[in-house]
Formats: structure tokens, C-alpha cells, sequence
């Protein structure tokens, strides 16, 4: 059975072949690039392949993912939110983007609670990261209100900017 998650307003599904055309419109917002990167989504193939390989895959390789968020009354995926295993070495981190008309409505911070609440209850981790922008207040603001704490600023393998490392560890 697919993995299916709801809060009040909420429906979090997996992701799936269908949702290309969402995943490049959400990967090419210009926030998304400022504050996330350029995945180098630039046509309807490379979002197809993105969607496979980093998201979908993730279900199966891990047992967990980023999930497509819609309203319980409507389709329309809205954003993501879930968890991204990096590495062996390190815990799952918590990870959204929404698309800007569904930005400030709550439903961020509703459904990465509802990722987290299930993670606990699940026993994904003891541990659960987040990295983020030391610019992106709206995401540092999300993770603080769901109890991530500020730990530490530094640069990822890979990476030639700055993330901010936020966690939670769960008694």
C-alpha cells in the first residue's frame, strides 16, 4: 500500500510519474533555486528524471521520502515535505518546498509536523536534521515552531554555500 498521511487539511502521498510537470514548475521557482539550489531541472525529461531517480527511488532504497502535498478536497499538489536519507552517516533530515500560492497558509509547518509526529511514531530515526539556508527565515521559522533547534552553521560536501543545521532528537 502507498504511503498515505493526512492532518486536518492535509493529504501527503507519494510522489509518482504523473507529477513531472509539478516537480519542474516547483523546482524552477526562484526561491526554490535561491534557497534549495538549481537541480538543473530545465525540461520536462530532466523533471521526469529527477522525480525517478531522487524521489521515487527513495520510497523503495529507504523506506521513506519527500511526499507530494495536496488539500484533502483537491488534487493539486501544493508542494513536498518528508524526509531525505544523505548518507549512511547521518540521521534523516526533514526537507519541504512549496509552491508560492500555497506559501504562508500554514500548510507548510502543518504537514513537516505531520512528517515529524510520523517519524516518531515510526521510529525512523532518534534523530531527525534539517539544513537549510542561514537566509531562509520563512524555513528556519517552520522548523523552530515543529521544535528543531539550531545547532550549527557549516558547508556540505559538495555544496559551495553555507546551510544551517537544525535538529531534534526524540526521548
Amino acid at each position: 500500500m502507498s504511503f498515505v498521511l493526512t492532518t486536518d487539511r492535509l493529504s501527503l502521498t507519494e510522489l509518482d510519474s504523473k507529477d513531472a510537470a509539478f516537480i519542474f514548475d516547483l523546482f524552477n521557482d526562484e526561491d526554490c533555486i535561491r534557497f534549495i539550489g538549481d537541480r538543473g531541472i530545465k525540461t520536462g525529461s530532466d523533471a521526469s528524471e529527477y522525480l525517478q531517480t531522487r524521489l521515487i527511488d527513495s520510497y523503495q532504497k529507504n523506506g521513506f521520502g519527500l511526499y507530494k502535498a495536496t488539500l484533502k478536497t483537491d488534487d493539486e499538489p501544493m508542494g513536498i515535505c518528508g524526509l531525505v536519507k544523505r548518507d549512511e552517516h547521518n540521521p534523516p533530515d526533514i526537507g519541504f518546498a512549496f509552491l508560492p500560492q500555497f506559501r504562508s497558509g500554514g500548510y507548510c509547518t502543518e504537514a513537516a509536523q505531520a512528517i515529524l509526529n510520523w517519524a516518531r511514531d515510526q521510529r525512523i530515526s532518534d534523530e531527525i536534521l534539517a539544513y537549510t539556508n542561514p537566509d531562509n527565515f520563512a524555513s528556519i521559522r517552520v522548523l523552530e515552531k515543529i521544535g528543531l533547534l539550531k545547532q550549527t552553521i557549516t558547508k556540505l560536501p559538495g555544496q559551495d554555500f553555507e546551510s544551517l543545521i537544525l535538529s531534534i532528537r526524540f526521548k
